[in-house]
């Protein structure tokens, strides 16, 4: 039997677990690691397969083969005869092309500055780094880039050292510009160069992906496809959730930040993730997910984002990305392809029970976007459908009368399908799904935008354009408000936070009037907001009733809280 059908056999038992399921998924385990396949398509589908068995093996013998020959598999002759069409796939061995935002970009060249380079053909905007080559050299440089007309490649072909690459130099020089970070990451991302990483021996690869110290569970019955009760879930709290140590914390960042890579994707909260604040979420089985905080400088004023890793037997399959606050959480959900349509919806459970558990959530809130809302691959995949058989449910009339008009034509004919223009109707609206009390105070209803307006409104009408001053006078008057005598004992985050939450107190109305225990409680929701754990920050804010009542009423334009 040829390489071809012994991987069509191979795929077919993919998703069969249980006595004897093992052993002939070995034997095909074995031959194809001795025979090439003939085609790129199959090479990535063995390689996935791989992947997947890694992450739900069957027993010692099936993970030992499948780690052996995951770990040779750059070495493999069909791999190298198509690794030109197997780039982009993640694959080790292979290149990876992306453009990557300016983070990203910074942490691959400090790892891996030998290996990336620009792709001068897929860059849009040279242009405009031609305007940008006498602000990343020095000043003795600009006689020759005033007056010599080379192209932007030729300049920093020439700036450039002997042993750096391009895209090095570039990162660089960006990194080194004096001025803020915000307004750094801004300029490299609208320049938006599009980089090459090659492949070499510890460089980013679905294959090397795996959290060593996470404790195995072999598989040993079927998959199951069933969908769970959410308010049951979320009800049933994870095995444990342990906080981890800043050296144990970056080894799951580096992780994170790894698969994204190999899949051609970047986020923020894992890039600004902070080593102080990362915690491991035990769900049993095998599942656990590596939890990141953001750092101080990189919080939102009001919700709390985190960002998770999802983990299968140490395998990453999938993140999650939150937003917490009242009580509520906005969920992005997403499971990489290789995985998909296997224990989504058991999953998905338990990031609700988790959510539930790290910040208090009773109520959960999907956006457009995670729906299908300009987002083809959620059109695709059903997104909408996912979250409503789940239970989520849109809360405006005519969202609500498509779902039924759709559940009505279901009814009278199972095989229909919602098209995709009726999907792209039902993903204009947010879904969202309770737990406890229907609240109009979750995320997603509650107009915090409105609060941002209300600031605005506030300093313009004070300071105009001196917003230093701003946020001086703010600050101070903060804390002759709130009786903080002095900040010398704040960190820097808690400094930081406090002079971001300046003009929101300013504008809070009835401060003065508050009993001195409530501003006491006060001064440290805005220390937690700046301090280590960011979900200290939620559980503050939420038990401080008058406070959240507070900002509720500036969200709603009311002027008492």
């Amino acid at each position: 039997m040829g390489a071809s059908s012994l991987l069509r056999r191979l795929q077919r038992l993919i998703g069969e677990y249980g006595p004897g399921r093992a052993r002939p998924k070995l034997g095909l385990l074995t031959a194809l690691e001795r025979l090439a396949l003939p085609r790129a398509r199959e090479v990535w589908r063995l390689h996935e397969t791989l992947c997947f068995l890694r992450a739900y093996p069957d027993d010692v013998a099936v993970l030992a083969r499948v780690e052996r020959m995951l770990a040779r598999f750059e070495r493999r002759p069909d791999l190298r005869r198509h690794r030109r069409a197997l780039a982009d796939t993640g694959i080790a061995g292979t290149f990876i092309r992306y453009r990557f935002f300016a983070p990203t970009a910074s942490w691959l060249v400090r790892l891996w500055g030998d290996r990336i380079t620009i792709d001068w053909p897929g860059f849009r905007h040279q242009d405009r780094l031609e305007a940008f080559l006498s602000l990343l050299a020095l000043y003795a440089e600009t006689p020759g880039l005033d007056e010599i007309a080379f192209t932007a490649r030729e300049w920093i072909e020439r700036m450039k050292g002997q042993r750096e690459t391009d895209a090095a130099f570039l990162i660089r020089r960006f990194d080194a510009l004096p001025v803020g970070p915000f307004v750094r990451e801004r300029l490299y991302d609208d320049l938006d160069p599009p980089l090459v990483l090659a492949p070499g021996p510890d460089t980013p690869a679905r294959g090397r992906e795996k959290y060593r110290r996470a404790r195995l569970t072999f598989q040993t019955r079927p998959l199951s496809r069933a969908r769970p009760s959410l308010e049951e879930e979320v009800r049933r709290p994870p095995v444990a959730i342990r906080p981890l140590s800043p050296r144990a914390g970056q080894e799951l960042i580096d992780l994170a930040r790894a698969a994204m890579v190999t899949r051609s994707r970047d986020l923020d909260v894992f890039s600004y993730a902070d080593r102080n604040d990362v915690c491991l979420v035990d769900c049993g089985q095998g599942l656990q997910f590596a939890g990141f905080g953001a750092i101080p400088e990189r919080r939102l004023l009001l919700e709390a984002v985190y960002g998770f890793l999802t983990l299968k037997n140490g395998v990453p399959i999938g993140y999650v990305l939150a937003s917490a606050l009242y009580g509520s959480a906005e969920v992005a959900y997403n499971v990489f392809d290789t995985y998909r349509g296997q224990e989504a919806s058991l999953v998905y459970g338990r990031v609700l029970a988790m959510l539930g558990r790290l910040f208090g959530a009773d109520s959960f809130t999907i956006v457009p976007f995670q729906l299908g809302h300009e987002n083809d691959e959620a059109l695709r995949s059903g997104a909408w459908w996912f979250y409503q058989k789940l239970g989520f449910r849109p809360r405006h009339g005519a969202t609500l009368r498509l779902m039924r008009q759709e559940l009505r034509r279901m009814g009278r004919d199972p095989a229909h399908r919602s098209p995709r223009t009726t999907l792209e109707k039902l993903s204009t609206e947010n879904v969202y799904l309770a737990v406890g009390p229907i609240r109009r105070d979750v995320l997603g209803l509650l107009p915090l935008a409105d609060v941002g307006l209300r600031i605005t409104r506030y300093l313009a009408r004070r300071f105009g354009s001196d917003r230093e001053e701003a946020a001086r006078v703010c600050a101070e008057e903060a804390a002759e408000r709130l009786g903080v005598r002095s900040r010398a004992s704040f960190s820097a985050g808690e400094r930081l936070a406090w002079e971001r939450w300046g003009p929101l107190l300013a504008v809070m109305p009835g401060l003065e009037a508050w009993r001195p225990a409530e501003k006491r409680a006060l001064v440290e929701v805005v220390r937690a907001k700046g301090g280590r754990r960011e979900s200290e920050f939620v559980a503050r804010f939420d038990r401080h009733r008058r406070l959240r009542r507070a900002v509720r009423a500036l969200a709603e334009g009311r002027e008492r809280a």
